[in-house]
């Protein structure tokens, strides 16, 4: 570990600076537990989509219509204030001759929303991995979140979203298809 990595030690001072006492009961495990939980929440760091997104050619270049996967969590931190936001991601693609396992794009998402983000970013770093990957005709990524830095603090807007798309290939020119997208799209 290099001798700037944020530590425990960081954390009771975090804690100490709020006012609150870091040996108490409650706060005594809290260093370690944040500690923990910080790297799980910025894993994406060390994930690589293109490792995720393994293609796979088998019955895949006979079909040809949009695969949409919807509902898939987003759970990420906003790199303004590090607060919490989350909601559903929604990705199609138009195969062009190979897919990928369906829970791939789950990771997919995970793997970007596991980074200090602002949503817009996030969007199309899903639509262009998948696009780098697989080649596909279309990919189509809608991402919904609520933003805990908007919801508890500034403006204080509760239960409102943020709606991102990323629209690449014959999403772009082709209306019918992006038409169709959004339809399934839609909760």
């Amino acid at each position: 570990m290099s001798n700037d990595a944020f530590t425990e030690n960081d954390w009771r001072r975090l804690i100490e600076s709020l006012g609150e006492n870091p040996d108490r009961a409650g706060l005594h495990e809290t260093p370690s537990r944040v500690a923990k939980a910080w790297k799980h929440w910025t894993s994406g760091y060390h994930m690589d989509p293109v490792e995720l997104l393994k293609a796979f050619e088998d019955g895949a270049e006979q079909y040809n219509e949009l695969i949409v996967v919807r509902g898939i969590p987003v759970y990420s931190h906003c790199e303004h204030h590090l607060a919490p936001f989350f909601g559903k991601a929604t990705i199609g693609y138009l195969p062009n001759g190979k897919i990928v396992g369906l829970s791939k794009l789950t990771r997919l998402v995970d793997c970007f929303a596991k980074r200090l983000q602002v949503q817009e970013r996030m969007t199309i770093q899903i639509a262009e991995a998948l696009m780098s990957a697989l080649e596909p005709k279309a990919v189509g990524v809608v991402v919904k979140c609520r933003h805990m830095c908007m919801e508890s603090r500034g403006i204080r807007t509760p239960g409102e979203e943020t709606i991102t798309s990323a629209m690449l290939g014959e999403l772009q020119p082709n209306l019918a298809l992006r038409t169709e997208f959004l339809a399934l799209a839609r909760d």
